[in-house]
């Protein structure tokens, strides 16, 4: 299973690309910041505006050592350490992702705060109560066997920690329309409803601090891109169409109509490791 998980996300030349689109942009490479990456980077729902709220909810402390379970190619990595200055690292499956997420953070000076290293959710490749805080975004979807999942998320954490999660859930609407940007068939998709998902965190050993449902929230910026590109605007050169390759049209389609339709929800969680 993680093997074709990985060959669903896995983009040869990946790091060249995100450089070659940066150029083009006149961005410097050699100066790069976590803003010139925010369009490409944040591969998740609601891209660096997720990742701030859930930021927020989990809020480092300088002092604080963070895991990124499924960190993609680093985004929400760099994100924390830049702004909390907190340590982090970043485990992820897909080889391309870890490449490209350790060559950008060299670029934007983090590589002193910031690790990456191939690894799967499933079996973290730490020792137990290693890390004060836990972070995911939009990795569950692809995990069949959640309590394993959040038995490893548990299992790093040191006593009390906390955990930040944002998910995408199964929603009333109906079945999922795929191809979306976590699976082109139904057999890499394994979304739960929330309340399945909250059941799921308890027997693992969390207590939930915050539970906010964000789904009216995404469904309205997507109402506001569509309107600002009806308007004129400019589609962007550097944007998730770089991790993604040519159906990133299309999954994007879908996962709007998705969302928009209630078959998706999307929710943020705050937790602490109970014991």
């Amino acid at each position: 299973m993680t093997d074709r998980i990985a060959e669903h996300y896995e983009q040869a030349g990946l790091l060249d690309r995100i450089l070659d689109a940066l150029t083009r942009e006149g961005l410097p490479i050699g100066r790069l910041t976590i803003d010139d990456l925010a369009p490409v980077d944040e591969f998740h729902s609601r891209g660096r505006r997720g990742t701030e709220e859930l930021a927020r909810m989990l809020a480092p402390l300088p002092s604080d050592s963070v895991i990124d379970i499924g960190s993609g190619i680093g985004g929400p990595a760099r994100y924390l350490a830049a702004t909390y200055g907190c340590r982090v690292s970043g485990v992820d499956l897909t080889p391309a992702f870890v490449a490209a997420a350790s060559g950008l953070t060299r670029l934007t000076g983090l590589a002193d705060r910031v690790d990456f290293r191939t690894g799967s959710a499933l079996d973290l490749p730490f020792p137990d109560a290693a890390f004060d805080r836990a972070w995911s975004q939009n990795v569950a979807m692809n995990i069949a066997d959640r309590p394993r999942f959040y038995g490893e998320m548990r299992r790093v954490l040191k006593p009390g920690g906390r955990l930040a999660i944002q998910e995408v859930a199964q929603g009333p609407g109906g079945d999922i329309i795929l191809p979306v940007m976590w699976a082109s068939r139904p057999d890499l998709s394994f979304v739960r409803t929330p309340e399945e998902t909250k059941s799921l965190l308890a027997a693992a050993g969390f207590a939930v601090l915050e539970w906010e449902d964000k789904s009216a929230t995404a469904v309205a910026e997507i109402a506001a891109e569509r309107e600002r590109l009806r308007a004129g605007g400019a589609v962007p050169a550097l944007g998730i169409h770089l991790i993604v390759g040519p159906s990133a049209k299309e999954k994007m389609r879908n996962g709007q109509r998705n969302q928009e339709e209630r078959r998706t929800l999307l929710f943020n969680a705050l937790l602490e490791r109970v014991g």
